[in-house]
């Protein structure tokens, strides 16, 4: 390359470290230095509206509308996401065109006043912004009472520390890229409490016919985690997916083999509705639409009702 490869994100802590191994990729992958590649830091919707739920304020698009605008008016060359963020549909002439391998896609248990959901005393406090790990904590402990908490994960742990609740429940992935490991007091199975579609994958944003930087990043995509998030989002989408809506969904690929999981669930956690399909790994995105339908049918469309 002749020129510096930008690269947009957010400007938190787990941003960073997903846009610096992003870096880190593209340098070993084709023998540039680091000063071949700028980060810049675009500040978002999401992260400045810190006093409701998401689900109010827009959705998952408000973490990456500002960066998406860059990019199409050419300031960057590329974005750097996490996929479990991403909406379904993204702006016209752009496109998501790699993935790096996955990482661990449970959810961790952070407690204060106890190690496991299971052992929180009555009534206690645990904080989420998530509908889905809401309904989902409130599937296994009607008892416990669930209060929004917003914020980068440092700020979360702050307000743990603070007594705002009890205990959180954050991406284990997120907690491995910044070293933070050693917080979580309990790992959620992936069968009991399903992960969101694209938790633990980092994706990578281009413009649509951007020859050189898909030239790049072809050299750095995972093939298996693109394959297990296009059957993962196609269940998304096919459901109308968005931070408005508890939605679960993991796929996992073995060989030429894809298995996927998913679930529905009523924000008050007293319904849920579960689906599994396997087929060719070449036919991800065509399960997770079949997957959707099958458990809409199960579900029935006054399942939904009222969500949004």
């Amino acid at each position: 390359m002749q020129t510096t490869l930008k690269i947009g994100t957010r400007g938190s802590p787990l941003a960073l470290a997903q846009a610096h191994e992003t870096r880190t990729r593209l340098m070993a992958a084709h023998g540039l230095p680091e000063e071949a590649f700028e980060i810049a830091v675009i500040s978002t919707s999401g992260d400045r509206i810190q006093d409701r739920p998401l689900s109010e304020a827009g959705g998952k698009g408000l973490f990456t509308k500002e960066i998406e605008e860059a990019m199409l008016a050419g300031r960057i060359d590329i974005a750097v996401h996490s996929s479990k963020d991403m909406p379904t549909v993204l702006p016209e002439g752009l496109e998501l065109c790699a993935f790096l391998p996955r990482e661990d896609a449970r959810d961790a248990f952070i407690g204060r006043a106890a190690k496991t959901i299971a052992e929180l005393p009555r009534g206690a406090r645990v904080g989420s912004s998530s509908l889905r790990r809401q309904a989902l904590i409130r599937r296994m402990r009607p008892d416990l009472e669930v209060v929004m908490f917003r914020g980068n994960v440092q700020t979360r742990l702050r307000k743990l520390d603070e007594g705002v609740a009890n205990g959180t429940i954050l991406a284990y992935a997120g907690l491995k890229r910044l070293g933070l490991e050693h917080v979580v007091t309990d790992l959620m199975s992936l069968e009991k409490f399903p992960p969101a579609p694209g938790q633990g994958a980092i994706c990578i944003e281009s413009r649509i016919g951007d020859a050189e930087v898909e030239r790049m990043l072809a050299a750095i995509h995972d093939a298996p985690t693109g394959q297990a998030l296009a059957c993962e989002r196609a269940f998304l989408a096919a459901l109308d997916g968005s931070c408005r809506t508890p939605i679960a969904g993991h796929a996992t690929i073995s060989g030429d083999k894809l298995s996927f999981a998913g679930l529905i669930i009523a924000p008050d956690g007293a319904q849920s509705h579960e689906v599994r399909l396997d087929g060719p790994a070449r036919d991800a995105a065509r399960i997770g639409t079949e997957a959707a339908r099958e458990v809409r049918a199960k579900a029935g469309e006054s399942f939904f009702e009222g969500w949004a």
